[in-house]
């Protein structure tokens, strides 16, 4: 049977919810770009049926999977070997399944870092940083970040001790502090938004003097329309103000390399998904 003939590679995400995940029609560009017989779809999972999913989808000889929220501390706990980036995050976004097992990888943080240099030109080394937010998403986007040696990173959450407790968590890695809202000055050359608040419509509260001339403000969520951080960042005179569609494509071509051996042309495919 030849390539053509054969049935094609699986891949998927899952998630919950995941209707509105662009996922396959990223990786669908990558295949075609680079002539990989493969599919992509997306799973709905139940809360509490992850790790079920996951075996069932192993057993259907699935090679390869994306996970998204609420799932990435469980492919975290259910991988059977880890990528240190991963290890750091406590949270997976990228199973490769071989007879080896199951192994994790984390490649958001490189989404982002990748999005931020390389397409958007900021520089990450020597930068004051601050991201907004203590959970999940700030997390993971710290070990890459941190491996670019910003000057000092800040982490400012509604809940100062969680902050806190992340910072700590990282010290080892670089210059790293957490605080409450109500403490932080300005001065940021790049403000990072990891709160999921400005899907809907709200903001942290960031006081006006925050940003330091020419800064970038990132909002990791992405939407068609400008969301509220982006708005925010360009009323306070941002020279740059972006949402997480970059990101998103970014971290997708980190896990197609790790599966395919393969390095995807990214900028055409956000082209393409950027509303006009």
């Amino acid at each position: 049977m030849s390539a053509a003939e054969a049935a094609p590679d699986r891949y998927a995400v899952m998630g919950n919810p995941v209707a509105h995940s662009k996922s396959p029609r990223i990786h669908g560009m990558f295949a075609e770009q680079s002539g990989e017989h493969m599919v992509y779809e997306k799973i709905l999972v139940a809360e509490d049926g992850f790790a079920e999913a996951v075996a069932e989808f192993e057993a259907a000889g699935g090679m390869g999977l994306n996970v998204t929220v609420p799932f990435k501390g469980d492919a975290w706990a259910l991988a059977d070997s880890l990528s240190e980036r991963a290890e750091r995050a406590r949270a997976v976004n990228t199973l490769i399944i071989s007879d080896a097992g199951l192994y994790g990888d984390n490649t958001d943080g490189i989404g982002l870092v990748r999005d931020l240099r390389d397409n958007h030109g900021v520089p990450l080394a020597g930068a004051r940083v601050l991201i907004v937010g203590a959970g999940g998403a700030a997390r993971g986007a710290l070990p890459s970040l941190l491996e670019e040696g910003p000057a000092a990173l800040h982490i400012a959450n509604r809940t100062a001790d969680k902050a806190e407790q992340l910072a700590a968590a990282f010290a080892d890695a670089g210059t790293v502090t957490g605080g409450g809202y109500d403490a932080l000055t300005g001065g940021f050359e790049v403000v990072i938004n990891a709160t999921s608040a400005g899907l809907h419509g709200e903001l942290p509260p960031l006081p006006d003097d925050l940003l330091a001339e020419g800064a970038a403000c990132y909002d990791m969520v992405y939407a068609d329309e400008p969301t509220a951080f982006v708005r925010w960042g360009r009323d306070h005179g941002a020279a740059l103000a972006v949402d997480g569609l970059g990101m998103l494509v970014e971290q997708a071509a980190e896990s197609f390399f790790l599966w395919r051996g393969k390095r995807p042309e990214t900028a055409p495919v956000i082209r393409a998904l950027r509303p006009a």
